[in-house]
This record gives C-alpha cells, sequence and structure tokens, in this order.
C-alpha cells in the first residue's frame, strides 16, 4: 500500500464544513462533498516541507498543478503542461486514484491546533476562529481577529415579525456583536492544541452556549440550530448534540442530503433516510452515494492538559 496520509480539516473562518484530503509525496486530492475529488501534483519534493501537510489554499504557482478530477471510481486525467512528465504524474495520481476507491469519508479530523477567541471574563475558549494541521502552520496566520458567523446572504435565518417591525439586523450579525461583546474591550486570543480526552474544555458546536439572558440564548440557539446540516459534520459530537442537530436539520433536508457524506455519525437513520429521500423529490433527481461513522461534551473551564501555544 502506497504512504498515503488521509486526513480531514475544518473550513474557517467562519466554519462551514469540512475538507478531505489524500496526500502522497508528490500528489493530493482534495474533496469538499466526499465524492467529488480535485487531484493536484507536485513535481519536485523540495517544494513540500518534509512529510508535512499540504496547507489549504496552497498556490498552484509555487509548484501544485491541477492534473485530474475523480469521482464515482473514475479517473479523468486533465492536459498536462509540457513542463511535467506524464508518465510520472499518470502514476502518482493512479496510485491515489486506486487509495480513493476503497477509501471510507469522512477521514480523521488533523486540524488539532486551533486559534480561539477567549471569553473576556474567564479566558477560556469562547468562539473557534482557525485551526490548522501542523504547529509550523500557526505563524501564518493574523494573530489579531474576531470571529465571524457565516453571513446572512449565505446563510438566512428568518427574524420575527417583531424583529422585522423593529428592523433590526440579521441575527447572524447580531449574535456575531454579540460573541464580539463577550470577548471584552481588549479581546484575547491564543493558539491551543487538542489533545485526546479535551473535548470537554471547548464549545462542542465551535462557540458558546451559556449566554446571561434569554435574548442571548435565544440568538445563540437560532444561528446555531441553523447551522445545524454543517455542524452534523463535526466529529467528536455526543450523541445528544447530534440528536438536537438532527431534529433542526429536518427543516432543510436539501443542505442534508449534500453534506450526508461527510456525516461521521448519525442517531437516527429512518430520520436521516426521510430527509434524504425529501430532498430528492424536491430536486427531482435520484441520489448518489453513502458513507459511515464518533462523539463529545460540554463547555468547562481550560483543563490542565489544554496547552496554550505561545
Amino acid at each position: 500500500m502506497p504512504n498515503i496520509r488521509a486526513y480531514s480539516q475544518r473550513l474557517l473562518p467562519p466554519f462551514s464544513g469540512v475538507v478531505q484530503i489524500a496526500q502522497s509525496d508528490h500528489a493530493r486530492a482534495q474533496s469538499f462533498d466526499g465524492l467529488s475529488w480535485e487531484v493536484h501534483y507536485v513535481p519536485r519534493r523540495s517544494q513540500r516541507q518534509g512529510r508535512q501537510q499540504m496547507p489549504l489554499g496552497y498556490a498552484l504557482d509555487r509548484g501544485y498543478y491541477r492534473v485530474a478530477h475523480f469521482q464515482d471510481g473514475r479517473l479523468t486525467p486533465y492536459v498536462l503542461p509540457a513542463v511535467l512528465d506524464a508518465a510520472q504524474v499518470g502514476a502518482c495520481i493512479e496510485e491515489l486514484a486506486d487509495f480513493l476507491r476503497s477509501a471510507t469519508v469522512p477521514f480523521p479530523v488533523a486540524d488539532v491546533f486551533e486559534f480561539w477567541l477567549l471569553d473576556g471574563k474567564d479566558e477560556s475558549p469562547l468562539a473557534l476562529i482557525f485551526s490548522c494541521c501542523e504547529a509550523s502552520q500557526m505563524s501564518t496566520y493574523p494573530t489579531k481577529s474576531g470571529w465571524t458567523a457565516l453571513p446572512h446572504s449565505k446563510l438566512r435565518i428568518d427574524s420575527t415579525a417583531e424583529e422585522q417591525a423593529r428592523q433590526e439586523p440579521p441575527v447572524n450579525h447580531r449574535f456575531q456583536e454579540l460573541v464580539t461583546s463577550r470577548a471584552g474591550a481588549a479581546p484575547r486570543t491564543a493558539w491551543l492544541k487538542r489533545v485526546p480526552g479535551d473535548s470537554g474544555d471547548f464549545p462542542p458546536l465551535l462557540v458558546r452556549e451559556d449566554w446571561p439572558s434569554e435574548r442571548e440564548r435565544d440568538l445563540c440557539r437560532r444561528y446555531l440550530l441553523r447551522t445545524a446540516p454543517i455542524l452534523l459534520m463535526l466529529q467528536g459530537l455526543s450523541r445528544d448534540d447530534r440528536e438536537r442537530l438532527e431534529i433542526a436539520a429536518k427543516r432543510h433536508a436539501v443542505e442534508v442530503d449534500g453534506h450526508y457524506p461527510l456525516y461521521p455519525e448519525i442517531n437516527d437513520e429512518k430520520r436521516m433516510a426521510a430527509m434524504r429521500v425529501e430532498a430528492r423529490l424536491r430536486r427531482g433527481s435520484p441520489q448518489r452515494s453513502e458513507s459511515s461513522p464518533t462523539e463529545k461534551q460540554a463547555p468547562a473551564p481550560l483543563s490542565k492538559d489544554m496547552r496554550i501555544l505561545e
């Protein structure tokens, strides 16, 4: 079996899904839905940093070439630039294609280095801003940054009649302001390394939910439940958290069906199957393929095992 590393990484900021990556010495395949894969090739090892993971967004003009597409077990090579050795590229991408034909997604999470906005009172993790797979990548991210919600243009959350009458901004915007306010006038951030057993030290849905007033809790709840089809892609959720997200996701069947291959676990298979049937009926076309299964906890103070990375 070739030396291929397969892992997943969260898409941030703001959290909008996960990308699957299968990587060998000279090539990688990446997928945002677990079904369609874009294959990249790098011709020289010197353009890599040892066996480090290739950072997301790595510029193609710095060494990577888009060389093929893989879907439904079929590899479709692109026309290659003359500088590449077709035989060498072909061998590398066939190796990845063979791996993907028997691989199961989602792959294990690898972005264990996390950049958190901290609570202004107790400096516990408040909201996740960035994440990366290698400690050496941390220095490439901004050191001062606020948390952002998915914008209303991409994630519509209905306002109540009263909110419309008062012409209040969208829920997304108001919740983002809430998080910003909780971080304080001089917000602090920290890189934290996630280690096994530390899930209870982090907000499971990547932002704190323990707000003091009912109005604040309502904004938080409405934002998180609307993002349920996306949040269900998180690995390490508790059964209770996954249950409330699956129930909330019933209102967004088409989104659920699109993300389904990357759900690591499912509480109620019948409920999920019903959502996917509804999505297909709405879409008026047959649907694709299926996937497989993990766990989580609630917010708590920083544990002594959590390391702040300077």
